[in-house]
């Protein structure tokens, strides 16, 4: 029998080839790795591309608004209409038109017009048999619009029920359009609607001495999430056994779900879906029944309960990053960049909410421009290394206004510090900076620096930045999300000695932690001093803690643990809750939607 010699095995060539791979990868990795950080942020200035959604049967068309009036793809026991524009197909569509929110109010009233005496084809929209819209105005997927009338003033307290153990009853009272705690014309978003489910709900109508005059049940099955993220979150309670604040927590730009805001209850179950443009929000301006907010990377809108938007305020050629405030009378203050510049994020904006007059208020590379002048773009070996190229070298990343001294508290990522800036309006001036002194030695900057009263850790690349006034003049307090975080990306010969606890891993460990800071900062005497802390679960970068002053409470939001919460004012943990996003979540506040949703 014939047999061929046995072949030797090259042992060898699985190691070569995989040597091979190890090399072409670590010569790719300064090109690569930029480049998908770089596709990776590009994401917040892309805009959505669409904003067809599922229909119903067509009724009928406008032909003078050009909107479409069908009837919502659900099941429901009362009719429930949908309204689409025509030219929603159509390159260069948005919601974010007063045009086209123009025509949608035109088709609103002519729907209300119908239960006028003498009108042609009256229709009575009564609490029973209500008018009732789906999204009419395209920025809340969830958000259902109802018109009745009622022959006595009344105001609308709903609940809304749902068949499943997890989501326990929603109830609200809801804030009239017209502004009236009593009205006989009802006109309001009902918002607390489950996507993806059957909503059983029950409209109270009461009288102004409490006197319940009427009750109205429906069912409606709502449509799935627009943006397909989870109606339900994973709940954790905390060792306090104090009650939750009212209020909805709101979440902020969460990655891979880019133009959208998510509404919680304190349950973790969904109750708003708001779309955007894009980008995300990164704080809401409330102006009684109006909200002010970010819709895309370079344009505000201002909404009112409705879901309708009133005005649109487009910035031109900056870019937003990353925080909005009220500003002087009448005026929105927000971080910005311009589109296209290796300079980020040291640009300070003033919009007018009247005329949407755009104003480039502050630059910082001449605020501080001797330091600018000792910083480098970003480089491919660098911390930061996606932002390859650009001069991220102050990170701006929270701006809050103090119309008493025309000063601005602004809080730096990039040098971990918090800086104040005096008459903004005129001469603008740095005041202090509030953070290690030993960062700021040898720069020039070193005199402005407060001094440290007894013996703390530093905050480090913080984030959520507020200043509350304190119990005298001169005195004032600092509150902060302390990433505890150290990174430099855009200076040379600076090699801190950090103190044991301050983490420099971008995902952390086991053992690293993030805090909720509170500083007594006394500007008359140049000093400062941690006053209250409690550890929060670890976040490099974004994140927010903010204060419920009323309550003592806080909202917390760890973006790269994926985790917020709310604490009691001892700093224990009431509740938790646990989502899913690419990489982090920017944001969650906490608002009570008191005036503009609910009374």
């Amino acid at each position: 029998m014939k047999t061929k010699p046995k072949q030797k095995k090259r042992l060898w060539l699985p190691f070569a080839v995989a040597a091979g791979v190890l090399v072409l990868l670590l010569l790719l990795a300064p090109v690569v790795a930029p480049a998908v950080g770089k596709w990776f942020t590009a994401q917040e200035s892309a805009v959505r591309d669409g904003w067809a959604v599922d229909v119903g049967d067509l009724i009928g068309v406008d032909e003078t608004e050009q909107v479409e009036i069908r009837h919502a793809p659900i099941e429901a026991s009362i009719t429930v209409l949908q309204l689409v524009p025509t030219d929603i197909e159509e390159e260069g569509f948005t919601y974010y038109d007063t045009g086209v929110q123009q025509r949608i109010r035109a088709m609103l009233e002519r729907g209300q017009a119908l239960s006028a005496r003498g009108a042609e084809h009256r229709v009575e929209w009564t609490a029973e048999t209500p008018l009732a819209v789906l999204d009419p105005f395209g920025t809340g997927a969830n958000g259902l619009y109802l018109y009745f009338e009622t022959d006595f003033p009344t105001q609308v307290e709903y609940t809304v029920h749902v068949d499943d153990e997890r989501i326990p009853d929603y109830t609200a009272t809801a804030a009239d359009h017209s502004g009236r705690e009593y009205t006989a014309t009802h006109e309001f978003q009902l918002i607390g609607l489950v996507p993806g489910e059957v909503n059983e709900v029950t409209l109270r109508l009461r009288g102004s001495w409490g006197n319940l005059r009427q009750t109205v049940r429906f069912a409606i099955e709502m449509p799935e999430t627009h943006s397909g993220y989870d109606t339900i979150l994973e709940v954790t309670d905390g060792a306090s056994a104090e009650p939750l604040d009212e209020g909805l927590f709101t979440m902020m730009r969460t990655n891979g779900y880019l133009g959208y805001g998510f509404l919680y209850d304190n349950s973790g179950v969904m109750r708003y879906e708001m779309v955007l443009e894009g980008f995300g929000m990164d704080r809401i301006l409330f102006y009684g029944d109006e909200m002010v907010t970010c819709v895309s990377s370079n344009k505000l809108a201002r909404i009112n309960g409705l879901g309708e938007v009133e005005q649109v305020y487009p910035l031109g050629d900056y870019e937003l990053h990353h925080d909005i405030d009220y500003g002087r009378e009448g005026t929105v203050v927000a971080l910005a960049e311009k589109a296209g510049d290796a300079n980020v994020e040291d640009l300070v904006l003033e919009i007018d909410l009247a005329t949407g007059e755009v104003t480039e208020l502050l630059d910082f590379k001449d605020l501080m421009a001797d330091y600018y002048a000792q910083t480098r773009p970003i480089r491919a070996t660098d911390t930061f290394f996606w932002q390859v190229d650009e001069q991220d070298w102050i990170h701006l990343n929270t701006i809050q206004y103090l119309p008493d001294t025309d000063s601005l508290v602004v809080s730096s990522r990039e040098t971990s510090t918090v800086i104040k800036v005096d008459d903004v309006h005129g001469e603008a001036a740095v005041g202090w900076l509030c953070g290690d002194p030993a960062f700021w030695q040898g720069t020039g900057y070193e005199g402005y620096c407060l001094a440290p009263v007894g013996d703390f850790t530093w905050q480090y690349g913080q984030h959520s930045v507020a200043w509350a006034e304190g119990e005298e003049e001169g005195i004032g307090y600092l509150r902060m999300f302390n990433n505890n975080y150290w990174a430099l990306s855009s200076r040379d010969g600076y090699d801190p000695d950090l103190p044991d606890g301050v983490s420099t891993e971008l995902y952390g460990g086991a053992d690293d932690r993030s805090y909720t800071y509170v500083y007594r900062v006394d500007e008359n005497a140049g000093t400062v001093e941690l006053v209250e802390s409690f550890p929060v679960p670890y976040s490099s970068i974004v994140s927010n803690a903010t204060l419920n002053e009323e309550t003592g409470h806080w909202a917390v939001n760890s973006g790269i643990s994926m985790l917020f919460g709310e604490y009691d004012a001892d700093g224990q943990l009431i509740r938790q809750y646990a989502y899913q996003c690419t990489m982090q979540g920017y944001r969650t506040f906490k608002y009570d939607y008191q005036g503009f949703w609910f009374q």
